[in-house]
Parts: C-alpha cells; sequence; structure tokens
C-alpha cells in the first residue's frame, strides 16, 4: 500500500477516540409490525419514520445516498460490505446525504481508498444520518419484495414511534446558470431533486444549464430546450411541473425527462402512473428499446411507474423493463418530447445509454 494512503488511514481512525465504534442492539421496525434487529453506534439518536427500501447495486453508497431521490428514505443495502472505500467528496451527487437512515449487513471502518478523505460511519455522524449494522439484509430484502415497502424507523429502545411521514418536494432554491465554454445552446434544468451529473452531462456536451425551481415560471427565459429532472415521491404532487410540461409540449421546444421526469412528462400528457410494489432501485435493470430491439443494462432508483394502456395515441412506449414489464421511457410520435425511467447519466451505475443525452443535444 502506498505509504501516504497508509498514514491518512490511521490518522483518520486515530481521530475517533472513545466510544466512537462501539455499538448497542437496536431494532428497524416495519409499520407492519415486522422486526429486524442489529446494531448503532452508542452516540447515535433514533430515526425518524420513513419508507424502507432496498437497493442491490454492489457500489456506489456516496453517489446512491446523496441522490436527491432517496430523500426521507431508509435506504437498505443489499450488498454485505459497505464503507470498504471510504469516502471521496468527488462522488457526491448533491451537497449532503438526503437519506433518513441506513440499513447494513457489515459496516466496513478500514476504507482504504487513496481518494478518499474519511470512513463511512463518520460521514454519516456528520450527516446526522442513523445507521443500523449487523441486520440480515436478505431477509428484509425478501419481506419487502413479498409485502412491499412500508415505513418503518431505527430505534434502540422498545417505545413505539408514529409512522406517518411528510415527505417534502426537492429542489432549489433560485436559479442558477451553469456557463459553459463554447455553448451555443441553452437548456433549462427542471430541478425536482436533480442529480450533479445530469448538470455534468449537459455541461460536456457544449451546453449553457439554466437550473431552475420546480414551480418556475419559464414565461421570461429564454432557452433552446428543457430537461426533466429525476426527484423523489409521487409524481402527481408536483402540479406545478405538469402545468409547465403541459405548455411546454404546445411549444415544440425539445424535452428530455430522467426517472421522476418520465413520470411528469407522461402525467402532462394525459396518462397516468402507479406505484411499483418495492421500485427499482439498482444498477442491473434490463430495458429494451422498443425502436431498435436492442437491451440496455441500467442504473434505476424510483417508486413509481408509468400506465402504458393510459398512453395518447400520440405517445408510445420508448424503452419496457424485462424484469417486470413495466415502462421505462416513453416517446412521442412526431414531435421532440421523451423520456427514460431509468439514469442515462448513472452515477452510480452503468453508462450504456448515455447516448440518449446525444440523442437530445442533435434535437436542439
Amino acid at each position: 500500500m502506498n505509504k501516504n494512503i497508509r498514514v491518512q488511514k490511521v490518522e483518520n481512525i486515530s481521530r475517533q477516540k472513545g466510544d466512537f465504534f462501539k455499538t448497542k442492539p437496536a431494532r428497524l421496525i416495519l409499520e407492519d409490525g415486522k422486526t429486524f434487529s442489529g446494531e448503532v453506534p452508542v452516540w447515535q439518536e433514533d430515526s425518524d419514520a420513513a419508507e424502507v427500501i432496498f437497493n442491490s447495486g454492489m457500489t456506489g453508497y456516496v453517489e446512491s445516498l446523496t441522490d436527491p431521490s432517496y430523500s426521507d428514505q431508509i435506504l437498505t443495502f443489499t450488498y454485505p460490505l459497505i464503507g470498504n472505500y471510504g469516502v471521496h467528496k468527488p462522488g457526491w451527487e448533491s451537497e449532503k446525504i438526503h437519506a433518513k437512515g441506513v440499513v447494513l449487513s457489515s459496516l466496513i471502518n478500514d476504507w482504504s481508498h487513496p481518494l478518499s478523505s474519511y470512513s463511512f460511519l463518520e460521514w454519516l455522524k456528520d450527516q446526522n444520518v442513523p445507521v443500523i449494522q449487523n441486520v440480515d439484509t436478505r431477509a428484509l430484502t425478501r419481506h419487502l419484495r413479498t409485502e412491499g415497502v412500508e415505513n418503518g424507523y431505527i430505534v434502540s429502545d422498545t417505545t413505539m414511534r408514529n409512522f406517518k411521514i411528510n415527505k417534502p418536494l426537492v429542489s432549489i432554491d433560485k436559479p442558477k446558470l451553469y456557463k459553459t465554454a463554447g455553448a451555443i445552446k441553452t437548456v433549462v434544468l427542471i430541478d425536482c431533486g436533480a442529480k450533479e451529473n445530469i448538470v455534468r452531462s449537459l455541461q460536456g456536451r457544449k451546453l449553457n444549464v439554466l437550473r431552475v425551481p420546480f414551480d418556475y415560471n419559464l414565461s421570461n427565459e429564454s432557452f433552446d430546450g428543457v430537461m426533466l429532472s429525476n426527484g423523489p415521491g409521487d409524481p402527481k404532487d408536483y402540479k406545478p411541473v405538469i402545468k409547465t410540461i403541459e405548455k411546454l409540449i404546445k411549444d415544440e421546444r425539445p424535452v428530455f425527462g430522467i426517472c421522476l421526469g418520465s413520470q411528469l412528462m407522461a402525467l402532462a400528457a394525459g396518462a397516468k402512473t402507479y406505484k411499483l410494489k418495492f421500485g427499482h432501485h439498482s444498477h442491473n435493470q434490463p430495458c429494451r428499446d422498443m425502436k431498435t430491439g436492442q437491451c440496455y443494462i441500467t442504473s434505476q432508483n424510483h417508486g413509481y411507474a408509468v400506465d402504458a394502456k393510459t398512453l395518447p395515441k400520440d405517445w408510445e412506449v420508448y424503452f419496457y423493463n424485462l424484469n417486470d414489464g413495466s415502462v421505462e421511457g416513453i416517446i412521442h410520435r412526431s414531435k421532440p418530447f421523451f423520456s427514460v425511467q431509468f439514469h442515462p447519466e448513472a452515477c452510480p451505475g452503468p453508462t450504456d445509454t448515455n447516448w440518449l443525452f446525444d440523442k437530445f443535444v442533435e434535437s436542439l
């Protein structure tokens, strides 16, 4: 091992004194009464109630936890080793952790990645995010797949909590312009909880990006196309965005939606959405392009889907999920509007569908 890395690791561990790594018994309690035992740090406070979901990705815990789509959810990692490469700032997809809690099988504190600066547990403590470890995550995942996602909380005592949750919408406070050298076109990014790699993907294709709140009025702005971002929660709650998209569809400037953005585009077009039993939260979802027949492995993080039977006649399904047959993208038959449920910008996950950004640029 590189000497500098070894020194960094020793300094990292030595910063923590006393009871930092000590644990106490705790439980993850689900709304249906099912309980999963584990351990939490002795200094940790109990979590608030949140929707308990699972992610089956083998890597990308930093990117996943900073993805705003996980806002107000307790995220279970099915991969048994989490924390083994520490935490590196360049991997953040927003300015903070958005999840309400973390459920793990094994928490690794002895990280070794040269780009990381502190341990996973340090990061959670700094962000005030509860974690429960030594949980049978396989049993928990099987339960959620059978019964469906449900609310729960992490506690270290026997006091019952309220399972009701309030999921606020996520966005920025005011518009922000990202100027790109050599750019000749400007794209509006409607932020419903956008990941940073969406901005990077657009700027990397020589576009200026005007990032705006989800309820922003675009009538006085000059732009060439619109990107609809990912985000948490029920798409029907984003009524201001849906009204904006309805106007954009009449305007006929290109619109590209990702994840929640796909659901919002469908609602604006007149289709319906529904909640999936346990959602898609992984980096290995197979999707078929209905235009070419080609299959792609995709990164996904969503709990709702579009009802294909309700699409208007001038729209069609663009991608299907080969696991459960759900809609993974829609496209207008003649106008430059299309969207996908998965994440072509990845982070974490495969970049097989990154070409969709090029398709959007070509349509501008």
